[in-house]
């Protein structure tokens, strides 16, 4: 049955910090930021799970938006204990507590408990939400109807590059939180297919919303940030730019080796830019480096702030992206946002977002990255067709259609009467068919 009442309040679990989650953080950031910008009865609360992530999400946050942070041990409040004659043991709980506590967590840290999916202790339920969401692959479960993105199940193809720990709680929670939330929403129909094929879900429960370019709600950078930004950090004249957290599988090795190559085989150097935290891969990365005498044409920024990476998109002559598994790219939206030539592998869900607006190669084969890295630096007649190219693509994503698509999702979970635009977008996938929209004030 219906509900009448169309105002709703969707509480989002806010479980990622900047700089240390890479794409999860920007999609997070900036789905939260266009759902502030929105009209309409829907409240949101946005709940952190640590007063730095209340601080850094407090910038993003609109006037629909309402931040709290969860608190660490949390239990419903009682009535007096005094009139239910329970005051005395109250007491006696409240001293034995904390000792309780650190017993317990002593005896986690001795023998570690299974995987297993958590519970909800009653406090999103005490929110009087009617949705709660999941932006990230965290999850609990909850009396509330969740939403879930699992952003990608790169796990299950490429286990290598986790911990056995790492596997182990991906595995329960993904396939868990898969199962029991309301609707799964993902960035890609590959995604999509995936969670189909690894999970068994059904096609009606997995929902697609391509994500935008992070970078479209920064503040605007001047010629002149840009030239400071390169004077600042030192930049070559020319150089491909990847930014990236440096997890193996972004590939940062056989991009380093096909650079290399370049050099000794070809006499052509390549200078590379890396923005993004040093992940589990660093030490291998920076091994490589030495190991293949590339100190002089490779510099590794580490994380930058919004300024500094809108400076370095429009500083590069290319940006290029070996990544072997991604479910859509943040860099590949923001390159062609801020007007630079994209090379991109052709792995997992990347040849659906990128289309024609990119030239792709295999990420796998060292002599295939060679090759592109080649041909984008030595041929500005492509590098002007592939900006003009991500120009007319980037079109097809924006954070206010991306935003009206997860209200759109929120308000199904809810029971609520959808309108025509709700149906509408919950039945497109732009990513695969760009120009099939008409324009959303026509479906208001």
């Amino acid at each position: 049955m219906n509900k009448t009442v169309q105002k709703i309040r969707i509480a989002i679990h806010i479980g990622v910090e900047p700089g240390t989650a890479g794409g999860t953080a920007q999609s997070t950031q900036g789905l939260v930021r266009s759902l502030g910008e929105l009209e309409g009865p829907e409240e949101f609360i946005l709940v952190a799970q640590t007063r730095e992530q209340a601080e850094w999400i407090e910038r993003y946050r609109g006037p629909n938006q309402k931040l709290v942070i969860k608190p660490r041990f949390w239990r419903p409040a009682r009535t007096n204990g005094l009139q239910n004659g329970r005051g005395l043991a109250d007491r006696i709980r409240s001293v034995l507590r904390p000792p309780v506590r650190a017993t317990r967590w002593l005896m986690t840290q001795l023998n570690p408990p299974p995987e297993t999916v958590r519970i909800s202790d009653g406090y999103y339920e005490s929110l009087d939400c009617d949705v709660l969401h999941f932006p990230t692959q965290a999850f609990i479960v909850c009396a509330v109807p969740t939403i879930y993105n699992p952003h990608d199940l790169q796990h299950l193809h490429y286990p290598q590059f986790f911990t056995p720990e790492e596997l182990a709680w991906r595995e329960v929670v993904y396939r868990n939180a898969c199962q029991f939330a309301h609707t799964v929403v993902v960035g890609s129909e590959w995604i999509k297919k995936d969670v189909l094929r690894q999970y068994n879900a059904r096609p009606d429960k997995v929902q697609v919303i391509p994500w935008a370019p992070p970078t479209e709600q920064y503040a605007q950078v001047s010629p002149g940030q840009v030239e400071k930004t390169a004077q600042e950090m030192g930049l070559p004249a020319t150089f491909a730019f990847y930014p990236a957290v440096t997890w193996p599988h972004k590939n940062h090795v056989r991009l380093l080796e096909a650079i290399a190559n370049l050099r000794d085989r070809r006499g052509l150097i390549v200078n590379l830019v890396c923005s993004g935290s040093k992940g589990a891969a660093w030490p291998k990365i920076g091994r490589r480096i030495d190991e293949l005498k590339l100190t002089s044409q490779v510099r590794f920024l580490g994380f930058v702030s919004e300024t500094d990476l809108r400076a370095l998109y429009r500083s590069a002559q290319f940006v290029v992206l070996p990544s072997l598994f991604e479910a859509d790219s943040c860099p590949i939206y923001e390159a062609w946002s801020e007007g630079t030539a994209v090379a991109s592998s052709n792995h997992t869900a990347l040849p659906d977002q990128v289309g024609d607006a990119g030239l792709l190669f295999d990420a796998g084969d060292v002599t295939a990255i060679e090759q592109a890295l080649e041909r984008m630096a030595t041929d500005p007649l492509l590098r002007r067709y592939l900006i003009e190219r991500g120009h007319q693509r980037v079109k097809d994503f924006n954070w206010n259609r991306t935003a009206r698509a997860f209200r759109a999702v929120y308000r199904r979970a809810a029971a609520l009467t959808l309108n025509d635009e709700d149906r509408w977008l919950l039945s497109w996938d732009w990513m695969k068919e760009p120009n099939k929209a008409p324009s959303l004030d026509v479906l208001q």
